[in-house]
């Protein structure tokens, strides 16, 4: 995913400021695609420049006031593009597992202190995607397509977050148990 395509989507979401984005972003997207408000601003300029979004007219004087967003035909026409072409699954990339591996080679002093301190940032996270859950997924038949898309990328964040809390339990108990005793079979 690409923070362009992130931005598309929010906007053809709701028509926004580039303040009302960031903080959007900080709430739903941000839990799975990450930007500095920086970075979004700048995307939102060179998109503006594509031709893809445009900033809303105002009766407001320019100076001061702030720039409401809505994405163009031809913005629609490429994250409608986007979403339909193919893409490979990414390699997880966690610096949490590249550092086990390090410390496997050179030692891991405090290692289980982090671990504890993923165990429970992952462990709050969980809650919160499951309070997102009941806040805004109740049990409804006949949910609309749009409603059950989104519902099936925060139930992507729930089991994530169900696996890192599982995983990081069960690191911190085989390194708990004595050398040479034998590990829970996989």
């Amino acid at each position: 995913m690409s923070l362009p395509h992130a931005i598309l989507t929010a906007l053809l979401e709701r028509p926004s400021s580039g303040l009302e984005l960031t903080r959007r972003f900080d709430k739903s997207i941000g839990y799975f695609w990450s930007a500095t408000h920086q970075q979004i601003y700048r995307e939102l300029g060179r998109l503006e420049r594509e031709g893809l979004i445009r900033s809303l007219p105002t009766e407001k004087p320019a100076r001061g006031r702030r720039k409401e967003y809505e994405v163009l035909s031809a913005g629609g026409e490429e994250l409608a593009r986007w979403a339909a072409e193919p893409q490979d699954p990414r390699t997880v990339r966690d610096p949490l597992l590249l550092r086990l591996r390090a410390a496997a080679v050179v030692g891991g002093v405090g290692l289980e202190e982090e671990l504890s301190r993923h165990l429970e940032l992952h462990r709050a996270q969980l809650a919160e995607y499951e309070a997102i859950e009941r806040r805004d997924f109740p049990p409804v038949p006949d949910r609309p397509r749009e409603d059950r898309l989104r519902h099936i990328v925060l139930r992507a964040g729930i089991e994530l977050e169900t696996f890192w809390t599982t995983w990081l339990t069960e690191a911190l108990d085989e390194l708990a148990r004595p050398a040479g005793e034998a590990g829970a079979p996989s």
